[in-house]
């Protein structure tokens, strides 16, 4: 204090106020001097950490056989340490601080431990080196184990494999530029809640191969539903597509995003109607209403059921199963709200609180919006409210109100396309950059792919695309040509009882035409679709289809049978054509019907007709007697080619084809 007084001549008696209020601010000047300090010192070592990937992460599968990268980000010039299965390594970060390490090539094991130090330290665990597997598509590639758990209740229950593992990549899309990581995930067992977690394809894909092999399974699944393969490619993979290239150019274009961000109109809110019956009018449950009096409608309707609730019912937790509604619903019992759907794919399957059933009446009332199209209840679906082991059928008679009618828009198709905002999901490289390129530095040993619903309007041009996007993604990963499996799309939709053009139908074919590019594989999916429901369950079918294409590509397998027929060449005699296939197998055969349906024939003006076919030894004889001069043949040429039942004996089904006879 003698100093203070020294240097500024002001005096300080030890015994005023103004003593405590000096000391109080040097108290609080000290306070402040150290608060500042260690923030600078948190500020230094949070830029100092060494940070890690996503895909990096405790219980990880790491691939066997091939040289690994590990890679992060640390301070610029840090030396960085990693030790794993008794191997030390070390680097320095670049000037932009990222750091890689590459390990040599393993052998299948684990668990083990993995640390990477910097300034902090990193330990991982639970790590296994098997076989990784990249998994893109769209809904039908993500569709849960926990959808599939009615279908599959033995697996949900029972299986229990700790050596499989998921990382499921949440939906992100930038059309603009590459994220350097994935969005937040991490990698867990399918075990319990984790089993319920897989996608239904991937997770039976690997189970197959699991069992078969004893490797553990590492599955990465990057998918979003309704998505087109554009979304899922680099820029660089579209040399041969200049439209797309421009478009992609102009992503990169502020003002020119902002300028397609436009507002769309919203259908205004509705609050549930009070039911006068004289205004309502009878609906027969399930169905749609233009099938029922109303037509060219589209705009909010409610359905309204009054149900006897059995007093065993009463008061016990239920579950509304209202099957497939299009588009969007919310439902309510006895007039509180039990959940909803904001699109018209999952099937809806709503929690009723307990005490909220009544013993007598009931009512159920279903709020329904219909943007386009068809609106109503699909067929074919369960309609039941369930509880205390008993079960109301809810098909029948219901009643329906018109809230409100959406107004058609008074402009072309042309100019909606052209008003509609930019969603980075559905557009070239919106996905790529996301859900893509921040994985290329993980190691793999083959793709998985599931997608071309929202590609059936551009069906010839997929023929180039999905070449495309294995050539871009091959390229990227640097792994060279490994293989590529996808999964060929399902039967769907309405049967055709005569000969008719389908882009389904197309799109097949164009994924078929893929088969010529080296090392990939395709899982048929005729019989493992539903007529009314884009999302079929039996993702078994289509998992196991693909694991055999894995045991030959992949683990080298030469001893099975790994595909169904696929079309290779035809000759002509008379009016009759002799079709040969590759992947007979043990033989060809029909499944079912001893009769082969679903060929038709063209002569030169193109115009099919139903055709008699018969298997002599492995070729099939097709022929009209209308037809003298046939020029061209399709088989399982439809939608959903009910009754095409070309099989080999090895029970693996015809790939469907269209093929010219020159």
């Amino acid at each position: 204090m003698m100093s203070f007084y020294k240097k500024t001549g002001i005096p300080i008696s030890f015994g005023d106020r103004s003593r405590s209020y000096f000391l109080n601010f040097r108290s609080a000047v000290v306070k402040c001097c150290a608060l500042l300090f260690a923030i600078l010192l948190i500020n230094e070592k949070a830029c100092a950490d060494v940070k890690l990937p996503q895909l990096i992460a405790n219980r990880m599968v790491l691939q066997r056989n091939i040289n690994l990268k590990i890679w992060g980000w640390a301070n610029p010039n840090e030396k960085v340490k990693l030790s794993f299965n008794n191997r030390h390594f070390e680097t320095i970060t670049g000037s932009n601080g990222q750091w890689l390490i590459r390990l040599p090539k393993m052998k299948a094991g684990g668990p083990y431990t993995m640390t990477i130090a910097g300034q902090n330290l990193i330990t991982l665990t639970d790590i296994l080196v098997g076989d990784v597997y990249f998994c893109a598509g769209q809904s039908n590639m993500v569709l849960a184990m926990e959808r599939l758990k009615e279908n599959y209740p033995e697996e949900v229950e029972h299986d229990n494999f700790p050596q499989i593992r998921n990382f499921f990549v949440p939906t992100k899309a930038d059309v603009s530029q590459e994220s350097t990581d994935l969005p937040k995930g991490e990698w867990k067992p399918a075990m319990g809640k984790g089993l319920l977690e897989f996608g239904g394809v991937t997770y039976f894909f690997a189970k197959k191969l699991y069992q078969k092999y004893k490797v553990p399974i590492g599955i990465i699944n990057s998918s979003v539903g309704g998505t087109p393969i554009e979304a899922w490619m680099s820029k660089d993979a579209f040399k041969e597509f200049p439209e797309i290239e421009n478009q992609i150019k102009k992503f990169r274009d502020t003002a020119y995003i902002n300028s397609l961000q436009l507002s769309q109109p919203k259908p205004a809110k509705a609050s549930p109607p009070s039911y006068v019956p004289k205004t309502w009018h009878k609906f027969w449950m399930p169905g749609y209403w233009a099938d029922q009096g109303a037509r060219n409608l589209n705009g909010i309707l409610y359905f309204r059921k009054e149900i006897e609730v059995p007093a065993e019912m009463a008061g016990k937790p239920a579950k509304l199963f209202m099957g497939r509604i299009i588009d969007s619903d919310s439902a309510f019992v006895n007039g509180t709200f039990v959940g909803n759907i904001t699109y018209q794919y999952p099937p809806r399957r709503y929690n009723v609180p307990a005490n909220l059933l009544k013993p007598g009446k009931n009512t159920i009332l279903i709020k329904l919006t219909s943007i386009n199209g068809k609106g109503g209840f699909v067929p074919d679906k369960n309609y039941s409210l369930q509880a205390g082991g008993q079960i109301i059928d809810l098909r029948g008679e219901w009643y329906y109100q018109v809230h409100e009618v959406f107004p058609k828009p008074a402009y072309s198709a042309a100019a909606q396309q052209a008003v509609r905002p930019i969603v980075a999901q559905n557009s070239p490289t919106g996905l790529y950059n996301t859900m893509v390129a921040p994985a290329l530095n993980y190691g793999i040993c083959g793709f998985l792919w599931y997608q071309g619903e929202a590609n059936e309007g551009k069906a010839k041009e997929y023929a180039k695309m999905l070449p495309a996007l294995i050539k871009d993604w091959r390229d990227k990963w640097g792994l060279g040509n490994i293989p590529f499996l996808f999964a060929q799309l399902p039967n769907y939709m309405e049967v055709d009882y005569l000969p008719a053009e389908s882009n389904w139908a197309q799109l097949r074919q164009s994924q078929l035409q893929t088969l010529k590019t080296e090392n990939t594989g395709m899982a048929v999916g005729l019989g493992a679709g539903e007529w009314n429901d884009i999302h079929p369950l039996n993702k078994k079918q289509i998992g196991e289809r693909l694991a055999l294409w894995a045991e030959k590509l992949i683990y080298g397998e030469n001893n099975i049978v790994y595909s169904g027929p696929v079309y290779r060449s035809a000759t002509v005699q008379g009016n009759r054509v002799i079709l040969n296939f590759d992947y007979v197998g043990n033989g060809l055969t029909t499944q079912g019907e001893a009769v082969l349906y679903h060929f038709a024939i063209a002569g030169a003006d193109k115009k099919y007709v139903w055709a008699k076919a018969k298997i002599e030894g492995n070729t099939v004889v097709v022929w009209n007697d209308g037809i003298s001069s046939p020029v061209a043949v399709r088989y399982a040429w439809a939608d959903n080619p009910e009754g095409a039942n070309l099989y080999n004996k090895d029970g693996l089904p015809a790939a469907p084809f269209e093929a010219e006879i020159k």
